[in-house]
């Protein structure tokens, strides 16, 4: 398909309040095979380009009325709009006329009378450019949205790969099956909770509830680097503890190194929060940092609840009741406790 054939996809728009002027326009434009309209004002003009978008803008300067660069200056003023080139048809040639159109947006200048090849050539070189910077955005934006699709798959991708080595961490820890499963699913009701509560609910958005269900999986993910018969082992000398604290640090490191998208980004981070310090006490008596209270993460602090919740009822195999009055006895020490007084509230809704 050629230059011409896609120009009569969309109209040419010649504005002039003299009728001979757009009859003279018409048949030159015509004579090159594509559509022309015509308006007698700036007004119907627009009211033109609002129906059916010209592919092409020669308006008058001098109307009674709206001015040829008022015009312009609309046309321009519009995202819908700002595209269509605009060229000046008029008898003045001075300068400043022109200089002014230019500054106002417009393409180009074409002054009466009209020389037929003239008009051709200007009116054939805007189309092209016009066509020309059409094809480019529709390659741009298709280019972006491969390109989008291509980051998506290695996000998702990186996280596939993420969640194999959280599930071989957990299967070294010899945690439940359904362990990792249960500590997201209750992370997000959790941090749901947490938005009712006026305490939390400028802190807990809804982006963020769905974020720490995937996030919060990856707690122990630092366990990878940690040898099984260790993780197994019921009493540890001092050395083998400082290697099983270790895995804060490592978790930590291993997703510092995934960053690529923003909305990758924010995942990570909040993977990173947790795996870090999700063993931090709220007393500030944890590890690896001993910070406490507001200093730990939110994120962290929500994993560190339904983390003990979880291996309470799950490999402990206390029920929800006496699961939380063991975990109340930490309150203020382990536990944020206005968390904790939240998590007892929607305990109903946990597994």
């Amino acid at each position: 398909m050629d230059v011409r054939t896609k120009m009569n996809e969309g109209k040419i728009l010649v504005v002039d309040d003299v009728e001979i002027n757009r009859i003279v326009l018409e048949e030159i434009i015509k004579e090159m095979g594509y559509d022309v309209v015509s308006a007698e004002s700036g007004e119907m003009a627009l009211e033109m380009i609002r129906e059916s978008m010209p592919q092409l803008l020669l308006t008058d300067i001098s109307m009674p009325g709206m001015t040829g660069y008022e015009l312009c200056r609309i046309v321009k003023g519009d995202r819908k709009t700002r595209d269509i080139p605009v060229v000046f048809i008029s008898g003045f040639s001075d300068p400043k006329d022109i200089v002014e159109g230019f500054s106002l947006g417009g393409a180009d200048y074409i002054t009466k009378p009209f020389i037929s090849e003239v008009v051709q050539a200007r009116v054939g070189v805007h189309l092209r450019l016009n066509q020309a910077s059409r094809e480019l955005k529709e390659m741009n934006r298709k280019l972006q949205v491969s390109i989008n699709e291509q980051l998506k798959q290695m996000e998702q991708e990186k996280k596939d790969i993420l969640y194999a080595l959280a599930d071989i961490a957990a299967r070294n820890s010899a945690y439940e099956m359904e362990y990792l499963e249960r500590l997201s699913r209750n992370s997000k009701i959790l941090a749901q909770g947490m938005q009712l509560s006026p305490v939390f609910e400028d802190k807990v958005s809804d982006s963020y509830v769905d974020t720490i269900g995937i996030a919060a999986p990856l707690c122990d993910i630092g366990n990878i680097g940690v040898p099984t018969e260790v993780l197994r082992k019921d009493r540890l000398t001092e050395e083998e503890e400082a290697l099983v604290q270790s895995h804060t640090d490592i978790g930590a490191k291993l997703l510092s190194d995934l960053h690529i998208g923003n909305d990758y980004n924010d995942f990570v981070s909040t993977a990173m929060d947790i795996a870090h310090y999700h063993h931090e006490n709220w007393d500030g008596s944890g590890y690896p940092d001993g910070i406490r209270e507001e200093a730990i993460p939110l994120a962290a602090q929500i994993v560190s609840i339904m983390g003990a919740y979880c291996m309470l009822t799950g490999r402990q195999h206390y029920d929800r009741e006496e699961a939380l009055e063991i975990m109340e006895r930490d309150a203020g020490v382990k536990y944020n406790p206005a968390i904790l007084n939240i998590c007892r509230k929607i305990s109903r809704q946990l597994r």
